[in-house]
């Protein structure tokens, strides 16, 4: 058993590196409360349906009966409130691109309408995107650190 880390922060019993389908990351995300301010949102990653994409990323797995999986769903739900919608995709891996290896994955998803989501930033011009990403500072840290660690998390997983 992995135990909470500061990257992941609930004890998981298994990660998979892997993709799930018809989704791309995007940076059209404000965050206020974790690495940006209400004054100077942060820009940070959502997913976006878009056919034929694939997202690589993690699976983490949290086996161990019903108080082992409310920790951990209670813990993400505080870590991504901004988020307003939790989806179920399949998610493969490298060796198994015709049949999922996992079904039910939730990912935390956003609302793409400025309407209804006060958190959607939308798209950008890039010179934008990275002076915001540059400047916007909150209490787990400053943008740029986010930029890095998922430059660095898809670096690992590209190794892998």
């Amino acid at each position: 058993m992995n135990k909470p880390n500061s990257q992941i922060g609930f004890d998981f019993d298994e990660k998979l590196i892997g993709y799930i389908k018809d989704y791309k990351r995007v940076f059209d995300f404000a965050c206020i409360d974790h690495r940006g301010a209400p004054e100077h949102p942060a820009r940070t990653c959502t997913l976006e349906k878009s056919a034929g994409a694939i997202c690589w990323g993690a699976a983490y797995c949290v086996r161990g009966g019903p108080e082992k999986e409310k920790l951990a769903m209670e813990y993400l739900e505080r870590r991504e409130c901004e988020y307003d919608s939790k989806t179920l995709v399949e998610f493969y891996t490298e060796t198994a691109t015709f049949e999922p290896v996992l079904t039910g994955v939730i990912v935390f998803t956003s609302t793409p309408d400025k309407e209804s989501n006060k958190y959607y930033l939308g798209p950008a011009p890039q010179e934008e995107m990275a002076m915001q990403i540059a400047t916007a500072s909150g209490p787990c840290g400053n943008n740029r650190e986010y930029l890095f660690k998922l430059e660095k998390a898809m670096h690992d997983i590209v190794i892998k």
